[in-house]
């Protein structure tokens, strides 16, 4: 095997950093202000900014994503039991923990990584208050169905669309279903404030009591309502954002562009099965995972093993599953024949590297690496 270390380490994704000069004005503004938070005036600019664009009324921003999960379930009282996806990052199952409700595991859909609506329904029990979906990779839910099955047994529906700005579904933004959506604002994301998230809800009633639930409960100078937290953004961070967010439509055609030169190279690839986004979805190329399944020369993890001596950083995620881990291992709704799907899942996912500023000339690198490893002449490969 070759191991080709003068090449520099190639990430799966790279937070885009818009011109610095762009942001400057932004800065001044902050220190002229000497209004650095606490729902300043570039806080208010950004929540109203990311309405329009995302086709949303009401929007909660929050100094990260974790902290607005947990906010919302704390928004909606939700106490019992909670039906999520064992196929996440672990801030999703670990928000219903920190709320002191159980997380109940479902398994996924095999073609949509998403939960699956019937093995939600079969998961449903006295205790069951709420659905905490996840569009994994910004691929939507079968949100029409979950709604569904939440309006018959009068559950709160709260999504994790942290991989979901700016995706649509029938020509409306996947935000919109659901009691409340969170996004996350972390680097990695498409549109980032270094650190940051938001709640989308239903109505400004809704939101009030967002915003106060993040400001430590506090009404007004002398009136504590609840037992909030700090999750309110800097106005440093809202100012990043303002300037990523004029940015952000040139961002997705970049990734559209990786995305679609992967597919038409790696298409036909006997053993790899790309991720399908569902009919009506308007996908934001969050992420580019493929599945190395048995018809494939090397397994996942050969094939991850010989990307990464190559300096391409690809990411096994979601593995292992959350319902795998030592805090969550112990649930009944954790064991592994409970969750099939999401088990073959994770031991085959295998996420390739789709970042704005990533050169067509490296991911033909990526690629050939992928085809000579199909082809079993991986060490051919310079």
């Amino acid at each position: 095997m070759m191991n080709d270390t003068k090449a520099a380490v190639v990430p799966v994704t790279q937070p885009f950093l818009p011109p610095l000069a762009e942001f400057l004005p932004y800065l001044e503004q902050i220190w002229s202000n000497r209004w650095v938070t606490n729902d300043g005036p570039l806080h208010h600019q950004l929540e109203q900014a990311l309405c329009e664009h995302l086709g949303v009324e009401h929007i909660s921003l929050f100094s990260n994503g974790t902290l607005a999960l947990i906010t919302a379930l704390q928004a909606l009282e939700i106490t019992g039991e909670v039906i999520t996806t064992p196929f996440s990052f672990v801030a999703t199952t670990h928000a219903i923990h920190w709320n002191g409700i159980k997380p109940v595991f479902a398994d996924i859909d095999p073609v949509s990584m998403n939960l699956d609506p019937a093995r939600i329904e079969a998961a449903i029990t006295p205790d069951t208050r709420a659905i905490m979906p996840v569009h994994v990779y910004g691929n939507p839910c079968e949100v029409e169905e979950i709604e569904r099955i939440a309006n018959r047994y009068n559950l709160k529906v709260i999504y994790d669309a942290a991989h979901a700005f700016g995706v649509q579904r029938h020509g409306r933004s996947v935000l919109s279903f659901g009691d409340m959506s969170v996004l996350s604002f972390h680097g990695t994301k498409i549109f980032h404030t270094f650190e940051g998230g938001a709640i989308v809800c239903r109505d400004a009633q809704m939101k009030r009591r967002i915003d106060r639930l993040k400001n430590f409960g506090i009404q007004d100078e002398v009136t504590v309502v609840g037992h909030g937290i700090n999750g309110k953004m800097n106005e440093v961070q809202a100012a990043f954002g303002l300037v990523q967010l004029q940015h952000v439509s040139e961002a997705h055609a970049a990734r559209a562009r990786i995305d679609a030169y992967y597919r038409e190279r790696l298409g036909h690839v006997k053993g790899l099965r790309l991720h399908e986004i569902g009919a009506g979805s308007t996908p934001n190329h969050a992420y580019f995972p493929v599945l190395v399944t048995p018809d494939f020369p090397l397994s996942r993890d050969a094939l991850y093993d010989e990307l990464r001596a190559r300096q391409i950083a690809v990411r096994r995620y979601f593995y292992p599953l959350i319902s795998e881990f030592p805090a969550y291992n112990g649930l009944d709704s954790a064991a592994p024949g409970n969750l099939p799907v999401a088990q073959t899942i994770a031991q085959q996912v295998l996420c390739l590297p789709v970042f704005p500023m990533l050169e067509r000339e490296v991911q033909d690198r990526i690629i050939d690496i992928v085809l000579a490893v199909a082809a079993s002449t991986v060490d051919a490969v310079q």
